[in-house]
């Protein structure tokens, strides 16, 4: 497959004379390169069109409803800045339910959670701190944790793809901490003839060995992780049976903890203590005292700098959280139902989707359920344009050339663009600028095929995305028409 006969055949078909009448089906060059991979041309969408336009320059089976994997998390940001507002941020409510004399809690300490997605370790221990700094030093009762504003069921977190340890499979909580995950740091001592293991953040009640197997002789590194062989069914001390090569040097492995139902009570006394704070009781979870105002609120940064987490590294985490956060605000309780009917409706009436072209389940495209057509993202992306929180947007996708998309180095700082990604699915949505001045497209290309993760399946969409900056200026053709 040569990715040189693609451009070429874009490029002549984007500069032919008189190419006006309306939006071009596919070029033969790459319906030839997907005959070769043994790809159906049925598998691509493609929608592209110059922002400010609903007339497709390129449209292929622009209304057909397609997996978006994390292209899916274009509608939740849209949505979210729409509903929430860039500026918005979550509260994480205190409460002192006792008495408060000389550092001393008589009673219990209650941390009410509210979706907040960006609670990891650094900012709970930012905000166990302010809370000693504010007077708290000893609590003679319990932390009890109120994590009753999503009414969400519980599923096995490795429902989706049987990898439960996996961080990207943890489920939401509406006091969601650290992402509920471990970073284990393996570090090979050659003097003593070991790899030694520690683990970030340290939790309550859990003992990692010291180190692991150093392999002998010239074993190779490969997946250094399997070869490990741990063992979490004892979820306190776990165990690896296996070794690590020393050619494999330093490795950090993240992964979601075994007991997903204990690790806010486990990190948040284990930061506690650490912190000096003394606690005489247990951390659990329970309800707000009735008829009491906060004692003190945590705020989150902006919904904005969150999204930039969420879109530039596709963390499915924030995204459920950014989900379940906006019937949360709505109707005082986070539901999966009600956000997907407030998400809908939103594409709906806002960037004029077509209902047939929607099922959303989980906001994130971490589901084999989820569909939105071509058509129906570019109408997004073109309805984002024209909003004033456009440019948080723009600003949370990654840039060519980095992050995601850091492959596409021939688009390098000219396209803003989300990915998506699972097995049989890939995806490119975004914006590109163009070769002239003030040019600019919107291009959406989604992949549906048993194929889609293979490269030459992700050669076509990077091949599609280049063509776009081959395209003579806007003046230079008449409109085309609406999409066939």
């Amino acid at each position: 497959m040569s990715l040189r006969c693609v451009f070429l055949g874009l490029f002549l078909l984007f500069n032919v004379s008189g190419f006006v009448a309306r939006a071009a089906p596919l070029p033969p060059e790459v319906l030839a390169v997907l005959a070769r991979a043994h790809i159906e041309p049925r598998s691509l969408a493609v929608w592209v069109a110059p922002v400010g336009s609903e007339a497709p320059r390129l449209a292929h089976n622009a209304d057909q409803a397609f997996n978006p994997a994390s292209l899916m998390k274009l509608a939740t940001s849209a949505v979210a800045l729409d509903v929430l507002g860039p500026t918005y941020v979550w509260p994480t409510p205190i409460y002192l339910d006792g008495e408060l004399r000389d550092g001393v809690l008589h009673g219990n300490l209650v941390v009410q959670g509210l979706g907040d997605p960006s609670l990891v370790v650094e900012r709970v221990q930012r905000l166990l701190r302010a809370v000693q700094q504010r007077g708290v030093k000893e609590i003679r009762g319990d932390i009890v944790l109120d994590r009753q504003a999503f009414q969400i069921p519980a599923v096995d977190p490795g429902a989706f793809d049987a990898e439960p340890s996996r961080p990207y499979n943890v489920r939401p909580d509406a006091l969601m901490l650290n992402y509920k995950s471990l970073t284990l740091n393996f570090v090979p001592e050659a003097a003593l003839k070991k790899i030694r293991l520690w683990s970030e953040p340290a939790l309550a009640g859990v003992t990692l060995p010291p180190q692991v197997a150093l392999s002998e002789g010239q074993a190779p590194c490969g997946d250094w992780r399997s070869l490990l062989q741990a063992d979490w069914r004892d979820r306190t001390r776990p165990v690896f049976k296996g070794a690590m090569a020393w050619i494999c040097g330093e490795k950090s492995w993240p992964v979601a903890y075994a007991d997903p139902a204990s690790y806010n009570a486990r990190l948040l006394e284990a930061a506690w203590r650490e912190l000096g704070g003394k606690l005489s009781g247990k951390v659990r979870d329970g309800a707000v005292p009735a008829n009491r105002n906060p004692w003190w609120t945590w705020s989150s940064p902006p919904l904005a700098e969150v999204l930039r987490d969420m879109n530039k590294y596709s963390n499915n985490v924030i995204a459920h959280q950014i989900f379940l956060s906006l019937s949360l605000a709505q109707q005082g309780v986070g539901t999966w139902e009600a956000s997907r009917a407030l998400v809908s409706e939103r594409l709906r009436s806002q960037a004029g989707c077509a209902l047939e072209s929607l099922r959303i389940e989980v906001g994130s495209g971490l589901s084999r359920e989820e569909r939105l057509s071509a058509h129906c993202l570019a109408q997004l992306l073109q309805w984002t344009w024209t909003r004033p929180w456009m440019p948080e947007l723009l600003a949370s996708l990654p840039l060519a050339g980095e992050t995601t998309v850091r492959r596409l180095t021939s688009l390098a700082g000219r396209a803003h663009l989300k990915t998506g990604s699972l097995d049989n699915v890939a995806g490119l949505a975004g914006y590109v600028e163009g070769t002239q001045p003030g040019q600019r497209w919107v291009v959406v290309v989604m992949l549906n095929d048993p194929k889609a993760q293979s490269e030459t399946a992700r050669a076509v969409l990077e091949a599609l995305l280049v063509g776009v900056l081959r395209w003579p200026p806007d003046d230079s053709m008449a409109p085309a028409a609406s999409a066939p």
